[in-house]
């Protein structure tokens, strides 16, 4: 498994990581973050939208569970907080085999939904606004 461990110390650095990231990603990529409330899930999936040319605002999902942006690729992104222990078929799996990029916050709460293939991204919240994230390719060929 690879690993790349990079660190921000700011909101702006962590939107630039991101915007990095968006530029790079294929069809069909999964990002499944994780890391505290705050940590900055949500603000790296705001860099990725930007480097996918998505003009829109990006906001956390939370209340929503699943916003689409539009731009180089469809952004999906997730927040799987509230899913919980959810049985119901929410049609994830169907948006996952699209030519878009997948977001996913809160995976562990939704295990079923966890490609063969994806991005594990953990991000850690330091001291002094600076964040740790750690990216973990998991699958053949990411």
């Amino acid at each position: 498994m690879k690993e790349l461990i990079v660190e921000t110390d700011s909101l702006e650095k962590t939107h630039e990581l991101g915007r990095q990231l968006g530029e790079k990603v294929t069809p069909n990529m999964v990002f499944l973050l994780d890391g505290d409330l705050g940590a900055g899930k949500t603000a790296l999936t705001q860099g990725i939208a930007k480097g996918l040319g998505i003009r829109r605002t990006v906001t956390s999902p939370t209340f929503n569970i699943l916003k689409i942006y539009h731009g180089r690729l469809t952004l999906y992104h997730i927040d799987a907080y509230r899913l919980e222990g959810a049985s119901q078929d929410l049609g994830f799996d169907e948006i996952m085999d699209d030519d878009g990029l997948t977001v996913i916050e809160w995976a562990d709460f939704v295990p079923e939904l966890i490609p063969d293939r994806y991005m594990n991204v953990s991000v850690q919240l330091l001291e002094d606004e600076k964040r740790r994230f750690v990216f973990k390719a998991v699958g053949e060929g990411i």
